[in-house]
């Protein structure tokens, strides 16, 4: 079996931590049950390309139980826990292409690996796969059945795929079904944004201005558990609507560039490029900090950085990097520009990526399910699985909730009652 880590002997370790996350997913236990009676997978091979946590272990753990030949490669350089990734190649026989901190080279090559796998089915995370598939790796084009996408900044690449016509086989985006972003969306990134924060730099959050950009469900989350840490929000927007959600919310809302020289922490989770600037980094205050919470280390301006600074950025932590400017003043960057919850920290709690990979295993199965009656787009999760996700969630959190009666349903299918 080949595969590509950082230590084998990491193993022992990495299998404790992914037994513990099991225990905090019962969602994904009844799939691997249902996959392990079921085995919708058996001949089918699997490549992910995903963060290689204890909460992905879990998900390829219970693939393998439904027959899968299962491969897995890093979606970030920086999001690999590497004892995870030894423990899944000698507990599991999984292999796995994946060590924290690879240089961009062995990124690409580790993408290249698990596509030397012939997937027929992709899970993705941020489209790196898909998107090679369809620009350098052809050969692997007739193998797949179809794929899914785990966040957000993925679907956006894909949906631009198939408003081109250039996506070639369907896409399951996992990342709108309301299980995922309602919950993993706010809540994981939320909390695990600001730990990845707090454990690389030691900060107290409580009276510091923090600049969150945007208001989608990923920076709500961050905004709503900085404010909860005490801190000062302010919430940038490019969205009218957002932006006066985020007001009525209570937050403050103005322009990055008027919120630059108040802010003490600047926190980025857009999907987009440049969120943090040139213009921005000449009028913040000495001392800011800059974390990204999104897919790609594209949001902070890296490039102007560098540009702006009086000599190469020196290393004050582990994670920070201290860019000196021309001026004197100094802007710390956080876990080099890329995601900071999992640079950092270790991610999202296992509890909600319970319910996000639950997402992603049916998802799985309902494109194997449906082989050869899917268009080449993007397909939404179904309602049902997200209903049954959710409660089953619910049962393992021994909550229980009303159900309608024979009435109330009749009522509210008659157009007839109600003046």
């Amino acid at each position: 079996m080949e595969f590509d880590i950082k230590n084998p002997e990491l193993a022992p370790g990495g299998r404790l931590r992914i037994e513990w996350a099991s225990q905090e997913m019962p969602v994904l236990q009844g799939v691997y049950d249902e996959f392990a009676d079921e085995r919708p997978f058996a001949g089918l091979r699997i490549s992910g390309c995903m963060h290689v946590t204890t909460e992905t272990a879990n998900l390829v753990v219970a693939l393998q139980a439904g027959g899968a030949d299962v491969m897995l490669c890093a979606s970030n350089p920086l999001s690999t826990q590497d004892d995870v990734a030894a423990s899944l190649v000698s507990h599991y026989e999984i292999p796995v292409f994946a060590i924290k901190g690879e240089d961009n080279e062995t990124y690409h090559k580790h993408i290249q690996a698990v596509l030397d796998h012939k997937p027929n089915i992709i899970m993705d995370d941020g489209s790196d796969v898909t998107s090679t598939i369809h620009k350098d790796r052809r050969d692997v084009m007739s193998h797949v059945i179809g794929g899914t996408e785990e966040t957000t900044t993925g679907i956006i690449r894909l949906r631009a795929m198939a408003a081109d016509g250039a996506l070639e086989f369907p896409m399951m985006a996992v990342n709108d079904a309301l299980t995922k972003h309602l919950f993993d969306n706010r809540y994981g990134t939320g909390q695990s944004t600001m730990d990845g924060v707090v454990r690389a730099t030691n900060y107290l959050i409580a009276g510091k201005t923090v600049v969150v950009a945007g208001y989608g469900w990923c920076s709500r989350g961050i905004a709503m558990r900085a404010r909860g840490l005490g801190g000062n929000v302010i919430v940038t927007e490019i969205d009218p609507l957002k932006a006066l959600e985020a007001v009525m919310d209570g937050f403050r809302v103005m322009p990055m560039l008027e919120a630059a020289p108040i802010g003490d922490i600047f926190v980025s989770a857009t999907g987009n490029i440049h969120v943090f600037d040139r213009h921005h980094f000449e009028a913040m205050k000495d001392g800011a900090l800059l974390a990204n919470s999104g897919h790609f280390d594209v949001e902070v301006n890296k490039e102007a950085l560098r540009d702006m600074a009086t000599g190469e950025p020196k290393r004050v932590r582990p994670f920070v990097d201290q860019y000196v400017m021309k001026d004197g003043r100094k802007l710390n960057l956080l876990g080099e520009g890329r995601l900071i919850n999992l640079a950092a920290a270790e991610g999202h709690p296992a509890s909600v990526m319970d319910m996000s990979f639950a997402g992603q295993a049916l998802s799985a199965k309902y494109l194997v399910d449906n082989k050869g009656q899917l268009e080449n787009k993007v397909y939404t999760v179904p309602e049902e699985v997200d209903q049954r996700i959710a409660s089953i969630k619910l049962q393992a959190m021994g909550v229980n909730i009303d159900t309608l009666t024979k009435r109330q349903t009749q009522y509210l299918n008659s157009w007839q009652e109600g003046t």
